[in-house]
């Protein structure tokens, strides 16, 4: 297949620019793929949509503030992306000017001069940058910025540092957020939980290659972005038991899904706990086997992501809910509305 077939047309105006006034308020449009009807709903109903004594996974990860600003020896300044620790002192990131930032480079990223970075090595799209000293959350916090995606045109405000950040975020490490998840309030997850509804938590930080278009013409030659995750013994046991007593998994998110079918193994029959990483790349020739019902935002033209729903739909059923969706002026994109997908 080409990725051309996974375009639709979208009006400006309806790409979020902020998230809704209140968390949880946002509109949900769910598709039922046993007959693919849609019903126009809000979040704060999710609850009613999901059935009884199921497993709602949930991606834990934490957006990092990434996004720093490093001043070079000329006092010009480069935008710096932080992606992932190599070592206590080397991180793969990725800047502005890329071509620019030649090997040997140095960089500051405080007023004080205290941290400092130097280029070391080019790959490909990335850098790796050394620095001075280790840098912990605590660094990102006071200098750095939410990385929010290249589609909201504008500058990171007050607001992104919670609104941008799931309300059970803990483990550090994203730069970008799994964006259905930031619809959740605790209310809602009470909701959930009235209907004997267990959550459980996996971890796989959000990487770059969310946002990266497919260069590829057809989709079998595009590589997949690799990222890491985390599965609890605990997490697993609770989704392997209600595998094995007929009861349904609900993801949140595209990330919760990569994650679930990454950990799965054929030869055991189950998701196997632990940290590791993966580049899948979920196409229409995919057999879900840990999956059954999708919770996730309105993704991107010809993205790998719009093409992990039309998958795990049917690509005519996503289409005819985009345009549904598009038609009845849904919001879309990292701070849109939501889809339940039954």
């Amino acid at each position: 297949m080409e990725i051309r077939e996974f375009s639709f047309n979208l009006p400006e105006h309806l790409i979020a620019q902020y998230p809704s006034d209140r968390r949880g308020t946002s509109r949900l449009l769910v598709l039922d793929r046993s007959d693919g009807s849609l019903e126009d709903s809000t979040v704060n109903d999710l609850a009613s949509f999901l059935p009884e004594d199921s497993v709602l996974v949930v991606n834990n990860s934490k957006v990092r503030k990434a996004r720093v600003y490093g001043t070079t020896e000329y006092g010009g300044n480069v935008e710096f992306l932080f992606l992932n620790q190599i070592d206590s002192l080397t991180w793969l990131v990725m800047t502005s000017k890329s071509k620019r930032q030649h090997v040997g480079r140095r960089f500051t990223f405080t007023e004080e001069g205290t941290v400092t970075g130097t280029i070391m090595e080019t790959r490909d799209d990335t850098k790796v940058l050394q620095t001075n000293i280790p840098l912990d959350d605590t660094f990102f916090d006071s200098v750095g910025h939410i990385p929010l995606p290249p589609y909201i045109k504008r500058d990171d405000e007050f607001l992104d540092t919670s609104r941008y950040q799931t309300i059970y975020a803990d483990t550090s490490g994203s730069v970008a957020a799994p964006t259905a998840g930031l619809h959740f309030t605790q209310e809602i997850l009470e909701t959930i939980r009235a209907r004997n509804i267990s959550i459980a938590p996996v971890t796989l930080h959000v990487g770059p290659g969310t946002f990266l278009p497919v260069r590829s013409r057809h989709l079998e030659d595009h590589t997949m972005h690799t990222e890491h995750y985390e599965i609890s013994s605990e997490s697993a046991e609770c989704i392997n038991r209600a595998k094995r007593e007929g009861r349904k998994i609900i993801a949140v998110g595209t990330t919760s899904v990569r994650t679930l079918e990454s950990a799965y193994s054929l030869e055991r029959n189950e998701v196997v706990a632990g940290t590791a990483s993966t580049n899948l790349f979920i196409t229409p020739d995919f057999t879900f086997h840990v999956v059954d019902h999708l919770m996730t935002n309105f993704h991107t033209p010809e993205s790998t992501l719009l093409v992990l729903v039309s998958s795990f739909a049917t690509k005519e059923q996503i289409e005819q809910a985009y345009t549904h969706a598009v038609n009845s002026e849904y919001r879309f994109f990292s701070y849109g509305d939501a889809m339940l997908i039954l």
